[in-house]
Protein backbone atom coordinates (compact mmCIF):
# COMPACT_ATOMS: atom_id res chain seq x y z
CA UNK A 1 0.00 0.00 0.00
CA UNK A 2 1.35 3.41 -0.81
CA UNK A 3 2.37 5.42 2.22
CA UNK A 4 0.30 8.42 1.29
CA UNK A 5 -2.93 6.50 0.87
CA UNK A 6 -5.77 7.92 2.93
CA UNK A 7 -7.51 5.30 5.09
CA UNK A 8 -11.22 5.52 4.40
CA UNK A 9 -14.01 3.39 5.83
CA UNK A 10 -17.56 2.92 4.64
CA UNK A 11 -20.66 0.98 5.64
CA UNK A 12 -22.71 -1.46 3.61
CA UNK A 13 -26.01 -1.17 5.46
CA UNK A 14 -28.80 -3.51 4.36
CA UNK A 15 -32.52 -3.23 4.93
CA UNK A 16 -33.97 -6.45 3.54
CA UNK A 17 -32.80 -6.64 -0.09
CA UNK A 18 -31.91 -2.95 -0.30
CA UNK A 19 -28.75 -1.17 0.80
CA UNK A 20 -28.10 2.46 1.69
CA UNK A 21 -26.35 4.91 -0.60
CA UNK A 22 -25.68 8.57 0.08
CA UNK A 23 -25.22 11.46 -2.33
CA UNK A 24 -22.22 13.68 -1.68
CA UNK A 25 -22.85 17.39 -1.09
CA UNK A 26 -22.47 19.51 -4.21
CA UNK A 27 -19.64 21.63 -2.75
CA UNK A 28 -17.33 18.70 -1.90
CA UNK A 29 -14.88 16.82 -4.09
CA UNK A 30 -16.81 14.38 -6.30
CA UNK A 31 -19.92 16.41 -5.49
CA UNK A 32 -23.32 14.82 -6.13
CA UNK A 33 -21.82 11.40 -6.84
CA UNK A 34 -23.25 8.52 -4.82
CA UNK A 35 -21.26 6.60 -2.24
CA UNK A 36 -21.49 4.40 0.81
CA UNK A 37 -21.66 6.35 4.06
CA UNK A 38 -18.34 6.71 5.85
CA UNK A 39 -15.22 8.81 5.93
CA UNK A 40 -11.59 9.12 6.88
CA UNK A 41 -9.92 7.29 9.74
CA UNK A 42 -8.22 9.73 12.10
CA UNK A 43 -5.00 8.83 13.95
CA UNK A 44 -5.60 6.86 17.11
CA UNK A 45 -8.89 5.22 16.13
CA UNK A 46 -9.57 1.81 14.63
CA UNK A 47 -11.36 1.50 11.33
CA UNK A 48 -14.45 0.29 13.16
CA UNK A 49 -14.37 3.27 15.55
CA UNK A 50 -13.99 5.65 12.60
CA UNK A 51 -17.02 4.14 10.89
CA UNK A 52 -19.18 4.42 14.02
CA UNK A 53 -18.08 8.05 14.50
CA UNK A 54 -18.65 9.03 10.86
CA UNK A 55 -22.14 7.49 10.79
CA UNK A 56 -23.02 9.26 14.03
CA UNK A 57 -21.81 12.57 12.56
CA UNK A 58 -23.34 12.14 9.10
CA UNK A 59 -26.54 10.16 9.76
CA UNK A 60 -27.18 10.49 13.52
CA UNK A 61 -27.31 6.69 13.89
CA UNK A 62 -25.43 4.20 16.01
CA UNK A 63 -23.96 1.41 13.89
CA UNK A 64 -23.06 -2.12 14.72
CA UNK A 65 -20.06 -2.96 12.54
CA UNK A 66 -19.67 -6.47 11.19
CA UNK A 67 -17.18 -8.20 8.92
CA UNK A 68 -15.22 -6.52 6.15
CA UNK A 69 -17.13 -6.90 2.87
CA UNK A 70 -14.32 -5.69 0.62
CA UNK A 71 -11.17 -3.56 0.48
CA UNK A 72 -10.34 -1.34 -2.48
CA UNK A 73 -7.50 0.97 -3.41
CA UNK A 74 -8.20 3.82 -5.78
CA UNK A 75 -6.20 6.77 -7.08
CA UNK A 76 -8.14 9.96 -7.55
CA UNK A 77 -6.37 12.97 -9.09
CA UNK A 78 -6.29 14.63 -5.66
CA UNK A 79 -5.74 11.65 -3.34
CA UNK A 80 -5.10 7.92 -3.04
CA UNK A 81 -7.62 6.06 -0.94
CA UNK A 82 -7.56 2.70 0.75
CA UNK A 83 -11.25 2.00 1.28
CA UNK A 84 -12.52 -0.67 3.65
CA UNK A 85 -16.22 -1.43 3.30
CA UNK A 86 -17.78 -3.12 6.33
CA UNK A 87 -21.05 -4.93 6.59
CA UNK A 88 -22.98 -2.92 9.15
CA UNK A 89 -26.40 -2.50 10.67
CA UNK A 90 -28.20 0.39 12.29
CA UNK A 91 -28.42 -0.35 15.99
CA UNK A 92 -30.17 2.82 16.99
CA UNK A 93 -31.66 5.86 15.27
CA UNK A 94 -33.16 6.77 11.91
CA UNK A 95 -30.75 8.01 9.23
CA UNK A 96 -30.83 11.78 8.83
CA UNK A 97 -29.23 13.88 6.10
CA UNK A 98 -26.86 15.89 8.28
CA UNK A 99 -24.13 15.85 5.67
CA UNK A 100 -25.47 14.41 2.43
CA UNK A 101 -27.56 15.78 -0.38
CA UNK A 102 -29.76 12.70 -0.43
CA UNK A 103 -30.04 9.18 1.00
CA UNK A 104 -31.59 6.26 -0.88
CA UNK A 105 -32.15 2.56 -0.31
CA UNK A 106 -31.58 0.63 -3.53
CA UNK A 107 -31.37 -2.99 -4.70
CA UNK A 108 -28.25 -4.25 -6.49
CA UNK A 109 -30.32 -4.27 -9.72
CA UNK A 110 -30.77 -0.49 -9.42
CA UNK A 111 -27.03 0.28 -9.23
CA UNK A 112 -26.74 1.30 -12.93
CA UNK A 113 -29.27 4.11 -12.37
CA UNK A 114 -26.84 6.00 -10.12
CA UNK A 115 -23.47 7.61 -10.71
CA UNK A 116 -21.08 6.47 -7.99
CA UNK A 117 -17.63 7.57 -6.88
CA UNK A 118 -15.05 5.67 -8.98
CA UNK A 119 -13.55 3.96 -5.91
CA UNK A 120 -16.86 2.14 -5.39
CA UNK A 121 -17.02 0.53 -8.83
CA UNK A 122 -15.38 -2.79 -7.91
CA UNK A 123 -17.63 -3.06 -4.85
CA UNK A 124 -20.74 -2.37 -6.93
CA UNK A 125 -19.75 -5.03 -9.47
CA UNK A 126 -19.44 -7.57 -6.66
CA UNK A 127 -22.83 -6.59 -5.21
CA UNK A 128 -24.44 -6.95 -8.65
CA UNK A 129 -22.71 -10.28 -9.23
CA UNK A 130 -23.72 -11.70 -5.84
CA UNK A 131 -27.34 -10.66 -6.32
CA UNK A 132 -27.47 -12.67 -9.58
CA UNK A 133 -26.32 -15.92 -7.98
Amino acid sequence: MEKNATEVVAALIWDGDRFMICQRPAHKARGLLWEFVGGKVVPGETREQALVRECREELAVILSVGEVFMEVEHQYPDLNVHLTLFNAGIQKGTPQMLEHNDIRWITPEEIPQYEFCPADEAILKRLQHESEI
